[in-house]
């Protein structure tokens, strides 16, 4: 079975300037865990912004992560733990949150393709169903144990997020799903990975660090979660220091998350 870390974003959202601060702060009261207010923030957006499909995806978005937090997939000992990605037994989602989160997801698709058709390079249509595929992965993966499908899912949204920066290079959040998809892989025993790579997934654990670390340094909106990866995978490494040393940045810029000293604690 494939174990899949939940990516939650894998690309940054390139926006116009006026609609930086909006977006930007309902992320921010996300990883703060302020939820309401994050869907506030957003639902605001949509409001000034009815044809741009970053407005419901980010409610997707504040939607898992508020099912994420709630069910604890963010915790360390979930994410180091491999049992947890290998059981077939679902976890107890919310019927409602997970109504919510297919609704934005299938909201923002729709907008993404209307304006795809008119400009076929848009980068916020393309931001949107790159998010939006990988969202929905995530749900498929930490939530219904749905490992294999999200697989294809993740690989569908590395493959876009390719052609993304390919398109528009100054996108560094998007290099968050190439990090995950080879550093989760590259976990996997050798023959398992070279099946893997037959089905064109990637594998190197190096490169998906590389790419991990590209993103905590350039990133904008998916700095602090590629820092959580980063933490992730120095435990999976034994290097406690440098865990709680990424926490410790986290939690001193969002202190409404208590979940950033939790794990402090339980490493130090």
């Amino acid at each position: 079975m494939i174990k899949i870390l939940p990516l939650l974003l894998v690309c940054a959202f390139a926006i116009p300037a006026a609609a930086d601060t909006s977006l930007e702060t309902g992320y921010q009261e996300m990883y703060n865990l302020r939820f309401d207010s994050a869907q506030r923030t957003f639902q605001d957006y949509e409001r000034v912004h009815p044809e741009d499909p970053m407005g419901p995806v980010s409610r997707a978005a504040a939607y898992l992560f508020f099912e994420f937090e709630r069910l604890h997939v963010l915790q360390s000992d979930f994410l180091t733990s491999d049992k947890n990605f290998t059981s077939p037994q679902r976890l107890n989602a919310d019927p409602n949150v997970k109504r919510d989160f297919e609704t934005a997801l299938a909201r923002s698709k729709a907008l993404a393709d209307a304006l795809l058709k008119k400009q076929p390079d848009a980068r916020n249509a393309l931001l949107a169903n790159v998010l939006g595929i990988a969202l929905h992965a995530d749900y498929l993966a930490a939530v219904e144990k749905e490992n294999w499908q999200a697989l294809n899912e993740i690989k569908q949204a590395r493959t876009l997020a390719d052609a993304l920066v390919n398109r528009y290079p100054d996108c560094y959040d998007a290099y968050l799903a190439m990090g995950v998809e080879n550093y989760v892989l590259s976990q996997k025993a050798a023959p398992v990975r070279l099946f893997l790579r037959m089905t064109g997934a990637r594998t190197d654990k190096q490169e998906g660090l590389v790419k991990l670390r590209i993103v905590a340094d350039k990133g904008q909106y998916l700095k602090p979660y590629a820092k959580i990866l980063l933490a992730v995978a120095a435990l999976r490494d034994g290097n406690r220091q440098e865990a709680i040393g990424l926490l410790k940045q986290l939690a001193a810029q969002f202190p409404g998350n208590a979940l950033f000293v939790e794990e402090i604690k339980k490493l130090s």
